[in-house]
């Protein structure tokens, strides 16, 4: 009688010889997940095997433990139908029964001739969607903003400064180390390049309308966005999990008012500081690089700076500092609105805000390169 054990003693699978001359599979022992383990892939390719015999009897009288797993593994083998000579305990005929009730695998769906039209489509409407719910959104953010005008002792001041805090203040560590790094890393490989050609003195050029003009404030609005913004987009979602939006919505409290204006107000407000700390952190990684590689010293390089980077430039980055704060704080408090009542809205939400914000940032740098083209350069 050839046995197969493997190495898991509980599992028994052994063929034998019935005295009539046919076979007879005997299965005993444990069929259960955690008795399986890691021999699921080896049993399930000896239980197809047999199966290809219409004649061979199946004995499962001898399985002490059999829950869903191994019913399935059974049932998988068997091609989703009972074999013809089938012995079992009466215990386990519910297991296969369920079997057989359950519901086949739907077929794929076939695409048709004008699937990426229908593609197309949902992603046109899913984008109208959200741009009329910005939309309204902002249309509640400016009466919320003239309501306080008009009633100055309903300010949020307490919320405004908690989110200055967090967004602004504790921001500037990771703003730095990634400014002071650009700077490193830009002014090295310009310098290369300068000395080739011996214009060692155009690095201060390079590096101040650059980074002033756009990589301090690009690099801030991303990592706002990616930090801060993805921060409001889960608290919002958070709370709606927890159903505080709602306790808001019960004791009349607005959200845009409570909780969306005091976000934008804040960011717009850090976004400026940020981009002007961002930017002197990487011009001092770049002084530091062009004091090394060329030999300029500090006072010359800040000196010499005001003299080819026009102040307009300065007055710019903050301008579109600040845009971009406020155009992050919108569009994660957006997002976090709409998450529903479960983890995996959560989640989702929270990546197409950051994803969102990201590329809005970049498009509104590239609306202000094109507008403000003729500003602040020589």
């Amino acid at each position: 009688m050839p046995e197969n054990l493997g190495g898991n003693s509980s599992i028994v699978l052994r063929r034998v010889t019935n005295d009539d001359g046919t076979f007879r599979l005997v299965l005993a022992g444990s069929y259960t997940l955690a008795a399986l383990g890691q021999r699921v892939q080896t049993l399930s390719t000896d239980l197809v095997a047999y199966a290809t015999d219409p004649e061979l009897r199946w004995d499962l009288t001898g399985i002490e433990q059999l829950d869903d797993a191994g019913a399935v593994l059974l049932w998988r083998a068997w091609g989703s139908r009972r074999p013809t000579h089938l012995v079992l305990r009466p215990e386990h005929e519910r297991l296969f029964d369920r079997m057989k009730e359950a519901p086949s695998a739907p077929a794929p769906t076939p695409r048709g001739l004008l699937w990426p039209i229908t593609i197309l489509g949902k992603a046109v409407f899913l984008l109208w969607e959200h741009s009329t719910g910005l939309l309204i959104l902002i249309g509640q953010v400016l009466l919320d903003a003239k309501y306080l005008i008009s009633h100055p002792a309903r300010i949020p001041w307490r919320e405004i400064s908690a989110n200055l805090y967090r967004t602004g203040a504790q921001a500037l560590g990771i703003t730095a180390l990634v400014g002071f790094l650009i700077g490193v890393v830009l002014s090295f490989l310009s310098s290369r390049q300068l000395q080739t050609f011996g214009a060692d003195i155009f690095i201060i050029n390079i590096l101040g309308i650059s980074i002033i003009r756009e990589l301090g404030p690009m690099l801030a609005a991303i990592l706002v966005a990616g930090r801060s913004g993805s921060s409001m987009t889960a608290q919002l979602g958070v709370m709606r999990v927890t159903e505080e939006l709602d306790a808001l919505t019960v004791m009349g409290i607005p959200h845009s008012l409570r909780l969306v204006l005091p976000k934008i107000m804040a960011l717009g407000i850090a976004m400026p500081l940020v981009v002007l700390w961002t930017s002197a952190v990487a011009l001092v990684g770049g002084m530091v690089v062009a004091e090394i590689q060329l030999g300029l010293s500090y006072q010359f390089f800040l000196n010499k700076l005001p003299d080819v980077v026009p102040v307009a430039n300065l007055w710019l980055a903050l301008g579109k500092g600040a845009v971009c704060g406020m155009v992050i704080a919108l569009i994660s408090c957006h997002f976090g609105l709409r998450i529903k009542s479960n983890t995996e809205s959560l989640g989702e939400g929270t990546t197409n805000s950051v994803v969102t914000a990201i590329t809005v940032v970049i498009i509104i740098d590239a609306i202000f390169a094109i507008v403000f083209s003729n500003v602040g350069l020589k």
